[in-house]
């Protein structure tokens, strides 16, 4: 009879542990579904000011192509992705993602990526680079496909197919579990030219949308770069940008949206509606953790919020400059809007940019855990 107990004791013990183990990996799961994804562009100095747990995923920026394969440009970013890829021993559920291009990164893309030889060439490179490191997989950041992107680059209309036939030998040769994505433009042109949605997707763990450069260095008349919602003078926002990737079929689970950890400036804007919507020259960019230090109300700045594109701005009528920008309130917008449309997450450019204590990245969290 003791014996008896005891097995059945066993029984009743192993079935809680193992209905508690459903319970966690459920939670767990349902968790990782919607993912907090960070690029970093820093030099590794940094790494011990941030909190990882509030990542799901950290996509180092950036690898380059050398001939017809990815290559890390120095000993420094190898220094960085491995002290990258050692976070995970403390934060077992975080992956390291190594990103191709950026802009200005991709001059040889087109060329390379337009040969088979060259596209199986660069994907064994990234296989070998990823197992190499163990980094979990690569971002695509080639800007941009089949449209112009950085002045100079060659670009072609076939982009378009050599982009789908890339990301299939990646799949290829990665096999199954490597994550692959990458980063789309947020406006018209790139959704239409750049990318065979349909084809693409099915074999890609998500799409990055770079909701934020919506108005950019080129742009000579003021807006919002990083809006969440459409407005009658804007269209360009991350709701549009959602929308149209919707339209195009993307699954909303692969569809994750972009926050900008910096500020964009015109000078040169007359006083007009506080500056908004005003013709101007582009001047610079300034990171979130330095917008105490710059935006002084001794220089005049005074901040607004658009009502209607749920987006913060400021100016200075004293120097006649304007500055757009997400704040603490929009990225929690943002992050409200993803998981209630079921989007896959958020990711902002670029960690580096933020704030140790009170930042940005602390403000997704908030506004992401359960009530």
């Amino acid at each position: 009879m003791k014996i008896k107990h005891l097995q059945l004791l066993s029984f009743t013990m192993l079935f809680f542990a193992f209905n508690a183990c459903k319970t966690t990996q459920i939670i767990g799961n349902s968790e990782r579904n919607f993912d907090v994804i960070a690029y970093y562009s820093g030099n590794g100095s940094d790494l011990t000011k941030y909190q990882w747990d509030h990542l799901s995923q950290v996509i180092f920026c950036f690898c380059h192509l050398r001939g017809n394969q990815m290559a890390v440009d120095n000993a420094g970013d190898s220094l960085v992705i491995r002290q990258l890829v050692g976070l995970k021993r403390q934060h077992p559920g975080l992956k390291i993602l190594l990103s191709l291009g950026g802009w200005g990164g991709c001059a040889e893309c087109s060329d390379v990526f337009s040969s088979a030889s060259g596209r199986q060439e660069f994907a064994l490179s990234v296989k070998q680079i990823l197992d190499m490191y163990g980094a979990d997989g690569i971002d695509l950041d080639w800007e941009y496909p089949g449209i112009e992107g950085y002045p100079g680059h060659t670009y072609k209309l076939e982009d378009k197919q050599h982009f789908t036939m890339l990301v299939q030998e990646l799949r290829k040769i990665l096999g199954k579990t490597p994550e692959i994505s990458f980063a789309a433009g947020g406006f018209g042109s790139f959704f239409d030219q750049s990318v065979e949605w349909s084809k693409v997707m099915p074999l890609v763990n998500r799409v990055n949308l770079m909701s934020y450069d919506l108005v950019n260095g080129y742009s000579k008349v003021t807006g919002h770069h990083t809006p969440l919602m459409s407005s009658e003078k804007q269209e360009s926002s991350v709701q549009h940008g959602v929308q149209s990737l919707l339209s195009r079929g993307v699954p909303a689970s692969k569809i994750v949206i972009g926050a900008a950890f910096y500020a964009r400036t015109w000078v040169g804007v007359e006083n007009i509606d506080n500056g908004l919507y005003q013709a101007g020259t582009f001047k610079s960019f300034v990171p979130y953790n330095q917008f105490d230090a710059y935006f002084k109300p001794a220089d005049g700045y005074i901040f607004y919020r658009d009502a209607v594109s749920q987006a913060p701005y400021a100016y200075s009528a004293t120097r006649e400059e304007f500055a757009t920008f997400d704040d603490a309130e929009s990225v929690e917008a943002k992050t409200k809007f993803a998981q209630k449309k079921g989007l896959g997450g958020i990711m902002f450019w670029q960690l580096g940019s933020d704030k140790a204590d009170n930042g940005l990245l602390q403000a997704i969290f908030k506004a992401r855990k359960p009530n």
